[in-house]
């Protein structure tokens, strides 16, 4: 708690006092230019790794990050309400300009999809939630045959379930028809967390390729 307080202390004093005329402008509304869905995993910090200032990003954040399919608003489960409304309240709302999906290296959500239900049923309300990412576990047991390496196995399901994420925003129909006229950009992105490292995804190539 310490540390906490000695952070807010420092923010007021220090961080504030520098982007002052940004909070000031800032107080009565916003218009953020991206959707950033990322992770939870606290070594990730989206504004941290974009430099992006208060404003710049309107932040979704859940294990894995996952983007739920689309369904009507009455067919969703408590689960992936939240999720969908941020996406659904940013773009027809804030009106963002791009979507990022981000994902990164060492995910632990990833990692659990693999869990044995002896270990996932002591976190019920996790496991529903990685039930989202069936799709990416299929696909990634498909790829990898008999290869059982440990890090071509994570690094593979990382990557995958960010395009596959890319693939569920596009069932959103109000997304699909602002995609289709070049009005918002979708992007996925891969963050290492060792070396800093970004790579972005290629849809043409369907590979991730380093940012530089």
């Amino acid at each position: 708690m310490d540390n906490l307080i000695a952070g807010l202390i420092k923010f007021r004093t220090q961080d504030y006092e520098e982007h002052k005329n940004l909070f000031c402008r800032l107080k009565r509304g916003q218009e953020p230019h991206t959707l950033f869905i990322g992770c939870s995993d606290s070594r990730v910090v989206p504004e941290l790794i974009t430099k992006s200032l208060p404003g710049d990003l309107f932040v979704v954040r859940n294990i894995a990050n996952i983007v739920p399919q689309y369904q009507e608003f009455h067919e969703q489960e408590a689960p992936t309400a939240a999720t969908t409304a941020c996406i659904e309240y940013a773009v027809n709302v804030l009106k963002v300009k791009s979507i990022v999906v981000c994902g990164h290296s060492n995910c632990g959500g990833c990692a659990s999809i693999y869990l044995p239900d002896e270990v996932l049923d002591k976190i019920p309300a996790t496991k529903k939630w990685l039930e989202l990412t069936h799709d990416v576990k299929q696909r990634v047991i498909e790829e990898l045959g008999d290869s059982d390496e440990p890090l071509k196995k994570e690094w593979l399901t990382e990557q995958v379930n960010i395009v596959e994420q890319i693939k569920h925003l596009l069932t959103y129909p109000f997304i699909v028809e602002k995609f289709n006229k070049r009005e918002i950009d979708i992007i996925g992105m891969y963050y290492t967390i060792e070396t800093g490292e970004v790579f972005i995804y290629n849809a043409l190539k369907g590979a991730f390729e380093l940012a530089n």
